[in-house]
């Protein structure tokens, strides 16, 4: 029922959007319209709100013991064991109080900036080996045009709705998963036999043991994800934070760089792919120990004693408050919290549109024509 609503909503919108010649337009949101939509979306596990939470809490406290009994079944040691996750970037959202926030909510027919990416974060149990991040966001912005994107720091995917989707996850899984997982283990003397834990999302195939003899799939039981999920339980949020930290000491060396640079100028400035850097920079500031001690509750046999993280969020958000000052900005603690908890919001109907127009101004970018080499060049030395 809540889809349905949202879907209605949404069409609302874009019919006053659209204004004249729209007054005819129908739409009903019915029970067999949201069955195709969830067949198209690969919608499944799905709970009903209001269940009691008991159900959760047990099958949380049931899991633990049937995994590991899977891990020692399977011989597999913690550096075989690996868990990813997705989750929601606004890449160029400042903190309400900022200069450039304050410009955005005063400029007419103009909302805060909600430019959003997709990520897919994950490691091993060990936290000896991250994998490298996944960014799916829009085919080609015009910030990384001409570049190969095999070079960027990341893992580059694309659809319209900037998300990792089921044929984006099972991309990733047979072309990066699968082979930067085997490598990994050829370097430390390992068999080829690793155990990925995911949760029950809906870009997940469920028939995923089939993709890989050497790779065992574990799905966590539904509505168990934020009591068990071990990205859940620090990593995304001190990724994010970091993220945070990065962006506005960017800024910061940008303005002492050039005294003429003003906040609002580096923030035009800053593109898709200045924010691909900093993710992959805020990634590696994930310490191996922070990455081993969140499996404590999924697999206390492999997690450290977890102490709290070396860097915490709340720290990093009374650096981003000092850097904020640095640059005659008015950010306050409460600021910094609001925004980071911001990336995980439901968007609305207005958010939805914007995000619709980003990328329809991506697609009438022309994209320009690789170069062509002669054999004349070819056979030359390489520049």
């Amino acid at each position: 029922m809540l889809i349905q609503e949202k879907a209605e909503r949404l069409f609302e919108a874009l019919k006053k959007e659209k204004g004249e010649g729209c007054e005819s337009e129908e739409f009903v949101a019915s029970k067999g319209w949201f069955m195709h939509f969830k067949d198209r979306a690969n919608l499944h596990n799905l709970k009903v709100p209001g269940e009691a939470a008991t159900d959760d809490a047990k099958a949380a406290g049931d899991f633990p013991s049937a995994l590991a009994e899977i891990i020692r079944e399977g011989g597999y040691c913690d550096k075989q064991v690996f868990h990813v996750a997705e989750t929601g970037l606004f890449w160029k959202h400042m903190p309400t109080h900022t200069y450039i926030a304050k410009k955005e909510k005063a400029a007419s027919c103009h909302k805060a900036s909600k430019e959003r990416l997709s990520l897919l974060l994950g490691a091993n149990a060990a936290g000896d080996f991250k994998l490298k991040p996944l960014v799916c966001l829009a085919e080609n912005p015009r910030a990384i045009k001409g570049i190969w994107k095999g070079l960027l720091p990341v893992i580059w995917k694309s659809n319209k709705k900037a998300l990792v989707t089921l044929s984006v996850f099972e991309d990733w899984f047979t072309n990066h998963f699968v082979p930067e997982v085997k490598d990994y283990c050829a370097s430390r003397g390992l068999p080829f036999k690793v155990l990925l834990v995911l949760d029950s999302s809906p870009c997940h195939p469920a028939n995923l043991n089939d993709f890989h003899p050497n790779v065992k799939v574990v799905y966590l039981p539904p509505s168990t994800t934020s009591l068990l999920q071990p990205m859940g339980q620090g990593v995304i949020a001190s990724f994010k934070a970091y993220y945070l930290r990065r962006t506005f000491a960017m800024a910061f060396r940008a303005t002492e760089k050039d005294k003429e640079l003003t906040l609002n100028d580096f923030w035009k400035s800053y593109n898709v792919l200045a924010s691909v850097k900093n993710i992959s920079d805020s990634w590696d500031e994930v310490k191996q120990t922070n990455l081993n001690a969140v499996w404590k509750k999924l697999c206390p046999q492999f997690g450290n004693d977890f102490h709290g993280f070396e860097d915490s969020v709340e720290v990093v958000i009374k650096n981003v408050v000092e850097l904020s000052k640095q640059l005659d900005s008015e950010v306050e603690v409460e600021d910094v919290t609001e925004l980071l908890a911001s990336h995980g919001e439901e968007l609305s109907a207005e958010d939805l549109t914007q995000l619709k127009q980003q990328f329809v101004e991506e697609e009438d970018t022309p994209t320009p024509e690789p170069r062509r080499f002669t054999s004349k060049e070819l056979a030359g030395p390489l520049p």
